[in-house]
């Protein structure tokens, strides 16, 4: 079969033959119809993200939508390796196979699955979002960051603000439902004050996909800006700065009631995950949605393996 192959941990994949998965006890093959491009597909090609198995050469992928043996229409994670999901077929176990709803289309359904559940196991699952609460989208420009703005308010927050480095995209957020926003590129002193400001008003769930520097000055504004004792709960969910660690001042602890926390496989339960996604499809229509995407056939892997986050690459399998 025709797949998209990772030969050695690091390298990006190359389009050619892969031997075809058989179906075995507690395993079914999935016929492929769309995978996107994620980070997190990205992570585990690599070998870096800690949930990959280390199995090379194997057929990137982490996630898709395909059709069962038997018909029916699904979106799957995980696939057993080295069968990964950017491939004509898969082999995944039904526990990690989800319904798709006949409105939703294959590409809108591979491209918002992984994003849309990890902005929902962050808000609900971690964070425990309340209606009415502040949220702050540290990181709100990208796919990820604009889909936990537009669930947040879904969701019932009563007031989101965003951050982030492109101030054209910053302004397209209000649309989606930010009533501020706050753009990284300030210097640190002046991102520092921004974050102040706000936060004086208030601030309960911070939603973080950056770390680094900004998760840093995030966590010292809540210090200085919250009123005594008043929680906030820090949820990290994903490090595009690329900077894996930061030096925290133990007095923005001491002096503040902030709950540091993660969000993701292991974080939380894998069927919870599962769960997450299936609300998140559900929440399509009513919560309006949105995210770009880039369709591709699988044979474009090769040139389109770094391509940004935005829009979304989803590889289409006919």
């Amino acid at each position: 079969m025709k797949a998209g192959i990772i030969t050695t941990a690091g390298k990006s994949a190359v389009y050619g033959d892969f031997r075809e998965p058989v179906a075995s006890e507690g395993k079914e093959v999935i016929f492929v119809r769309a995978s996107a491009l994620s980070q997190f597909s990205k992570s585990r090609a690599s070998g870096s993200h800690y949930s990959c198995e280390g199995v090379f050469p194997s057929v990137a992928g982490a996630d898709g939508v395909g059709q069962t043996s038997d018909g029916r229409r699904v979106y799957f994670v995980l696939p057993e390796p080295p069968f990964g999901a950017l491939a004509e077929k898969s082999l995944v176990s039904p526990k990690q196979c989800v319904p798709v709803p006949d409105r939703l289309d294959d590409c809108t359904a591979a491209a918002i699955a992984n994003p849309g559940m990890s902005a929902w196991a962050a808000l609900m699952e971690r964070a425990k979002l309340r209606p009415g609460e502040t949220v702050l989208i540290n990181g709100a420009t990208g796919s990820a960051g604009r889909l936990a703005v537009q669930l947040a308010k879904h969701l019932g927050a009563g007031k989101v603000i965003g951050t982030g480095r492109n101030e054209v995209e910053l302004k397209e957020l209000a649309s989606l439902g930010t009533a501020a926003v706050i753009p990284l590129t300030l210097g640190a002193r002046q991102y520092e004050e921004a974050l102040i400001a706000q936060f004086s008003d208030g601030i309960d769930v911070v939603v973080d996909y950056l770390w680094g520097e900004s998760a840093r000055t995030a966590i010292v504004a809540i210090a200085k800006a919250v009123e005594d004792a008043r929680p906030v709960r820090f949820v990290h969910v994903g490090g595009a700065s690329r900077k894996e660690n930061i030096e925290l001042p133990g007095a923005a602890l001491r002096s503040s009631a902030i709950q540091l926390m993660g969000s993701g496989i292991k974080s939380v339960p894998f069927s919870t995950l599962i769960g997450a996604i299936s609300s998140v499809f559900e929440a399509v229509t009513p919560a309006k949605l949105q995210i770009a995407t880039k369709q591709l056939p699988l044979s474009g892997v090769e040139n389109a393996w770094e391509s940004p986050g935005k829009p979304r690459v989803v590889f289409t399998i006919p």
